[in-house]
């Protein structure tokens, strides 16, 4: 692996650091006020729209990305 190659790989790997990525699956009410928090306090990066998990599941899930610092 040449210095460039580990370079880019190195910098590849904290980018990713950056963020967590993660499926949240609840009532719409909690999951609403979960965003809003991960909102007010500037780590969301991305938010999803409510998706019904199907059949008679009321519940929805939702993507999140989240800074991690």
């Amino acid at each position: 692996m040449t210095t460039r190659e580990r370079a880019y790989a190195r910098a590849n790997n904290q980018k990713a650091a950056q963020y967590t990525e993660l499926w949240i699956i609840g009532r719409p009410e909690d999951i609403a006020a979960m965003v809003q928090v991960a909102s007010a306090s500037g780590r969301l990066v991305f938010a999803s729209t409510p998706t019904r998990m199907g059949g008679d599941d009321t519940r929805h899930r939702r993507y999140l990305r989240l800074r991690t610092t």
